[in-house]
């Protein structure tokens, strides 16, 4: 594994693995949380949305119903903290009746199939 430096030390390949919905836990917003610190430490910080994840990047989310805040367009941000790389499972996607249209930022969309060699590249994975 070739390995980058930077004045503090190793650069690491962190993939951050969201899997559940947007509103009703702390998950997705404590995973936003962790993606941007970890990028303000200079890590290569790489999102995955899978399963009910991909609803954390839907347009037009309204949770004020159930008395949550809508932080979704944090996500937006992401691109000032150089986080650029945002994957989402087209499995998941068409399961669920969406497409890259329907989302607040730009993602590449990989198959399933594509998931573990995403995986596989990365020093530290995290689910959230």
């Amino acid at each position: 594994m070739e390995e980058d430096e930077y004045a503090g030390g190793v650069i690491k390949k962190f993939l951050y693995v969201n899997r559940r919905q947007p509103h009703g836990t702390v998950y997705a917003l404590e995973s936003l949380e962790t993606v941007l610190i970890g990028a303000a430490f200079d890590q290569d910080v790489s999102m995955l949305f899978i399963d009910d994840g991909v609803y954390q990047l839907k347009k037009e989310q309204s949770p004020d119903g159930i008395d949550m805040k809508n932080f979704s367009k944090t996500y937006r941000a992401l691109e000032m903290y150089d986080v650029e790389k945002l994957f989402v499972e087209r499995e998941s996607l068409e399961e669920r009746g969406l497409s890259a249209e329907d989302l607040l930022v730009d993602v590449e969309v990989i198959a399933t199939a594509d998931v573990k060699a995403l995986v596989d590249e990365q020093d530290v994975v995290l689910s959230f």
